[in-house]
């Protein structure tokens, strides 16, 4: 007996030591090679980056993982709580593993024959989350999760664990910890939060998607309901405190601010600048704080300036039909539709919606639209502009007679909320269309060369091109600026008498011959060079280059900032050569800053997450013509305004100096304008390049969008001019001859000279003379 017990004893020892060594050979093997714990000493997780606008506004965000770190002193006690009494209840009580929830698990995985629960603790969560990420769901996983948290605990207290959970967490929505969580779901700060929401966020981490308060409202309060339950069990809030929360009302945020909307193409270029200096890696996880030059009220207003001018461009090009057309009995479902969707936005004035024409009435000259359960009167005078296209066309010769001639029974459109109608129900409504023409405006100060605002098109969302920077379009007559001012330094006069008369030059090619023609194909004969400009004449700007030179005005464009390719020769007189609105307009800023190039600043400094300014930039300027000559082209650009093609600038009623600019067959319109603080580029023109309407000049298309835009972001400013440099003089000069103004002038203008080249000689009695004679009297006199 003696001898069987001794063998039974011998037998179980040596079983024991097998488990021992057993258990000690798995613990060496799960515990080797064991990820350093002491990284969570510096917890540096994926953050956002921010971009602001010029008033700290922020403009848009880039990010990896949608994380806000905050402190854990941020967060209430009861978010605290909250997330214990669901996630860890004995999280204050164990050292890392909670062994009771870890046996119940595998008693129960065990039976199931798979991993079916968890027992863990919120320590394990950190570990897993920080250190094991993208390791299999397994008993060794479980295993090296133990002795990692279990080495956690001893190194890091317990408010430090917590301040990582709280971080760390992915909470649905794309939001990560709890201050992201927060904003997503309530639009507030964490430390803002009462206890029902924070019981909300607290029932998250189990299934965040399927306990969503915005995609599944009842499961997310019976999984609040859950937590304030197991708040009261653990004596943090009293029965009646989790009653009031959870029957308190929740203001979830379901609509969220895309604040990349505010300046898109501007945040998009902020965003590929940011990416090639500095890896896309780093931007979107490494928390940076950009600020960069663009104003917000600045940007709403060019946005603002280019959907009116684009709108009202679209009616003048005529009308292109429904968007479609029903059938009678497929006009219920589709009223049915609109119902639906008018109840989850209120109707208001300004509002465009999709209709359908249920009745068109030539002789009471209206048509009847139905909204849903609204009803539209749509007169023939709000849609008088919808004729037929007709490129051939000028807008103001054809109008809409009656309004069957545009739209019939089943047509679907859409139509402008203008104001209620008598009866209930019943809106007047004006008939709309989307534009298909794109429009881009860059505005930047020229004498620091911050961008202000920047559209680079009609929707970022519909087309991400940026037609501001990438596009290269030909700029017709807003390239002639160019020319003069490389005139001037070449040693013309702006009291030079030039002859507007036929022009025959070879082509590029030698083979044909290229005939130059003003805009209407008239001709003016003796012009002076301040009215040449002004009212845009295109033979004496081929004549103007043909005298400077072509490879002498190619490096004057150098100088004035132009850098894509020039085709040398005299078409570029006239614009032919693609360029961007962004070289443009930073030549143009050379005239309005006395002559110094300066460079496009967007932005102005970034930092870092520890606060740390990696990046300031300045003004970057560079003297590139003299400043009389850039003063002289602002006088100059001043008449273009005052007397010629940029009249409609007039109605800024304050010094402005500006361009209009048109191409061949209309496909491009231009204005690039300045005043003594601000200028500003508009193109107006179709992607595919084909030709806007008849009289679609850049007077007409793009000049309204920059007073609309320039109007607005001066109206709170002061009245400037020009600073005038002092080696400038003014002369009063005959319009005819470019003589000092005598008794005998029958027109006169002021002109600015720089000093030493004004006219000396008054302007003599008109005489009878051969026309040769007197052309050649007035080709000298600007002496």
């Amino acid at each position: 007996m003696k001898r069987l017990l001794k063998i039974l004893i011998g037998f179980l020892c040596v079983i024991t030591l097998l488990l021992i060594g057993t258990a000690a050979g798995f613990w060496y093997l799960w515990s080797s090679n064991l990820p350093y714990i002491g990284s969570l000493e510096e917890y540096r997780p994926p953050i956002i980056s921010q971009v602001f606008s010029d008033d700290g506004e922020l403009i848009a965000r880039f990010w990896e993982e949608k994380r806000i770190v905050v402190p854990l002193e941020d967060c209430p006690p009861h978010l605290v709580h909250a997330f214990v009494a669901a996630e860890d209840a004995r999280f204050f009580e164990h050292e890392g593993v909670d062994f009771q929830s870890i046996t119940r698990a595998f008693i129960n995985n065990l039976m199931a024959r798979k991993i079916q629960q968890g027992g863990s603790t919120i320590t394990q969560q950190v570990t897993r989350s920080l250190l094991l990420k993208n390791t299999k769901r397994t008993y060794r996983r479980k295993a090296r999760e133990a002795i990692l948290s279990l080495q956690i605990e001893k190194r890091f207290s317990k408010e430090r664990i917590l301040f990582l959970y709280l971080n760390q967490i992915y909470l649905g929505q794309g939001a990560y910890g709890v201050e992201a969580a927060a904003r997503t779901y309530f639009g507030k700060s964490v430390k803002d939060l009462n206890l029902a929401e924070s019981a909300m966020l607290a029932g998250l981490p189990q299934a965040p998607s399927r306990y969503s308060p915005l995609n599944h409202f009842n499961r997310a309060k019976a999984r609040q309901k859950y937590v304030l339950g197991r708040m009261v069990e653990e004596g943090y809030i009293t029965k009646e405190q989790a009653k009031e929360a959870y029957e308190s009302e929740l203001e979830l945020r379901t609509e969220h601010e895309n604040v990349f909307a505010r300046a898109p193409y501007f945040a998009e270029y902020v965003r590929q600048y940011l990416v090639d200096k500095y890896g896309k890696e780093r931007l979107y996880r490494g928390g940076f704080k950009v600020y960069t030059t663009l104003n917000l009220r600045m940007q709403e207003a060019a946005r603002e300036a280019i959907l009116k001018g684009t709108r009202e461009l679209d009616k003048r090009e005529g009308y292109r039909g429904p968007l479609t057309h029903l059938e009678p009995d497929e006009i219920p479902l589709f009223l049915e539709k609109a119902a639906l969707e008018a109840r989850e936005r209120a109707y208001e004035p300004g509002l465009v919606v999709r209709a359908v024409v249920t009745e068109v009435s030539d002789r009471l000259e209206e048509v009847r639209v139905g909204m849903g359960e609204a009803e539209g009167r749509l007169p023939l005078s709000r849609m008088k502009w919808a004729r037929k296209p007709d490129p051939g066309k000028a807008y103001w010769a054809a109008h809409l007679k009656k309004p069957s001639e545009a739209l019939s029974v089943g047509d679907v459109i859409l139509v402008r909320l203008r104001k209620q109608g008598a009866r209930s129900g019943e809106w007047e409504v004006a008939l709309e269309q989307e534009p298909e023409v794109q429009a881009a405006l860059l505005c930047m100060e020229p004498r620091t060369g911050r961008v202000k605002a920047m559209v680079g098109g009609r929707d970022f969302a519909i087309s991400q091109f940026n037609r501001a920077i990438q596009a290269r379009r030909q700029p017709g007559s807003a390239f002639k600026p160019i020319i003069y001012s490389a005139a001037l330094d070449w040693g013309m006069s702006p009291a030079r008498i030039l002859l507007d008369s036929p022009y025959i030059a070879e082509s590029g090619s030698g083979s044909d011959m290229w005939k130059p023609k003003n805009y209407k194909e008239r001709f003016f004969g003796p012009t002076l060079f301040r009215t040449a400009l002004a009212k845009s004449r295109n033979v004496i700007t081929v004549k103007i280059l043909r005298e400077i030179g072509i490879p002498y005005a190619v490096q004057y464009a150098r100088w004035l900032g132009i850098e894509s390719d020039l085709t040398p020769d005299l078409s570029l007189a006239l614009g032919s050569s693609g360029v961007s609105l962004m070289e443009l307009t930073r030549a143009y800023a050379v005239f309005a800053n006395g002559g110094m190039l300066v460079e496009p600043l967007f932005v102005e400094r970034v930092v870092d997450r520890d606060g740390r300014v990696i990046e300031e930039n300045q003004t970057k300027a560079e003297g590139v013509i003299p400043a009389e000559t850039a003063y002289v082209m602002t006088d100059l650009l001043k008449a273009v305004v005052k007397e010629g093609t940029g009249w409609r600038i007039k109605a800024l009623k304050r010094p402005a100096a500006g361009k209009t600019g048109t191409t061949n067959d209309l496909r491009d319109a231009w204005f690039m304008g300045y005043t003594p603080d601000l200028v500003t580029g508009v193109w107006v023109g179709y992607d595919d390049r084909k030709p806007m309407g008849r009289g679609e000049t850049g007077s007409r298309a793009a000049a309204p969008i920059w007073l609309y835009f320039m109007r607005e972001v001066l109206k709170d400013r002061p009245v400037k001019d020009f600073p005038v440099p002092g080696r400038v003089v003014f002369a009063k000069i005959d319009a005819k001859t470019g003589l000092l103004a005598g008794p005998y002038s029958e027109k006169t203008v002021f002109q600015a000279f720089e000093q030493g080249t004004e006219p000396t000689r008054y302007s003599p009695k008109p005489k009878t003379a051969k026309s040769g004679q007197f052309l050649q009297y007035d080709m000298d006199a600007g002496g």
